[in-house]
């Protein structure tokens, strides 16, 4: 049976959103998933599922939380091997100068629009680095996360899809999760 991470987009940051983890997997179960866990308070939830239509499960899951939780988050779904991929795609891997902590992955809910890709490409943002490489975004932040060049809330819009970033280290870890789900069946 396939480990699916579900990563939830905007859930309890500034004080919006908010749904405690326990609760979340609890209607992750109510819907029939199995071996359910979450991961830090970002709404990351592991599963397996025999569920084979990713686009109806995503539509599954967020009318579930929009129900339950009374609002709308957008999410992205990636099974264990594209988490594999994507952090072995990772253009940074080979420099010793990156902190994980500063290397945001945005998973991208489907690929993103090419026009919108050459704009983002093309924005200034030094000293940040991005790369864009299939449905993933890999953008290091040399002097951190908090004021970033980036205008983050305008990359939806350029790349028409939406989106979801997870740090290196929660990415490695949610994979490590995913990994073990897929051995303990």
């Amino acid at each position: 049976m396939p480990v699916i991470v579900s990563m939830l987009r905007g859930v309890n940051v500034g004080g919006n959103n908010m749904v405690k983890m326990d609760a979340l997997r609890a209607l992750y179960e109510s819907l029939g998933l199995r071996k359910v866990e979450t991961f830090i308070q970002s709404g990351n939830v592991i599963f397996t599922t025999q569920a084979r239509d990713r686009v109806a499960l995503t539509k599954r899951l967020e009318d579930a939380i929009e129900k339950k939780f009374g609002f709308h988050c957008d999410m992205v779904l990636r099974d264990a091997g594209e988490l594999r991929d994507a952090l072995a795609r990772n253009p940074f891997a080979g420099r010793a100068d990156i902190d994980p902590a500063k290397l945001l992955i945005t998973f991208l809910a489907s690929d993103p629009d090419p026009e919108g890709s050459a704009k983002v490409r093309a924005l200034d943002i030094h000293p940040e680095e991005l790369h864009i490489d299939g449905r993933e975004v890999y953008v290091y932040f040399t002097e951190g996360m908090a004021r970033p060049k980036l205008p983050w809330s305008q990359m939806g819009k350029y790349l028409k899809t939406p989106g979801t970033g997870r740090n290196l280290t929660t990415v490695q870890k949610l994979l490590a999760i995913a990994e073990r789900l897929e051995t303990s069946s």
